[in-house]
């Protein structure tokens, strides 16, 4: 059973990753081409701006929930390295339980967010999923669209968020468990 949710998370976070290298790498690549269109040929596309920040939001909610993964967030390290093992178990336990927390926030919330957010970005036509298939609509793209990622990251960070605490409390029980080792303090 270990072996399987080993093998889970290992995916889920290498589809996370590649995820956010696409959001990455559609940030710099909207980002150039509005720059070249704007200087060079003196005509920036309308939608240039918008899809480069969006990206980049996209990229920043993903990339939270691998940070919760790796317990990469920001986290007093260098205390829990001062206290008693069982003690900095607890405290990150806590901590952990406080960040599930907010993605419990960020579903309810977002949900509700997408569901009552109103208006359209003028300058987006979109696809949309009609009869079994993708359509293309020369309609303005509506503004819920983009604030979708909250709800699904908050899921995210409520995954990540528990498969940490079960991870650690595994570890605790067969006493392999130990601090995260502050990164800088190694230097």
């Amino acid at each position: 059973m270990i072996k399987l949710i080993t093998f889970t998370d290992s995916w889920v976070k290498k589809i996370l990753t590649a995820f956010c290298a696409v959001f990455l790498l559609l940030m710099v690549v909207f980002a150039v081409y509005n720059v070249v269109m704007r200087y060079v040929y003196l005509d920036p596309p309308v939608w240039g701006d918008l899809l480069t920040v969006l990206s980049n939001i996209w990229l920043v909610f993903l990339a939270l929930a691998l940070t919760v993964r790796d317990k990469d967030h920001i986290a007093l390290d260098l205390i829990y390295n001062w206290l008693p093992v069982k003690v900095g178990f607890i405290i990150q336990q806590f901590w952990t339980l406080v960040i599930f927390c907010l993605g419990i926030v960020m579903i309810v919330y977002g949900i509700e967010a997408v569901t009552t957010m109103g208006g359209k970005y003028w300058e987006m036509w979109y696809f949309a999923w009609e009869e079994g298939r993708f359509v293309f609509k020369e309609n303005y793209m509506p503004k819920k669209y983009a604030i979708a990622i909250v709800p699904i990251s908050g899921l995210l960070v409520c995954v990540a968020a528990l498969a940490s605490i079960i991870e650690d409390t595994y570890k605790m029980h067969v006493g392999t468990y130990t601090h995260i080792k502050d990164m800088d303090s190694e230097l």
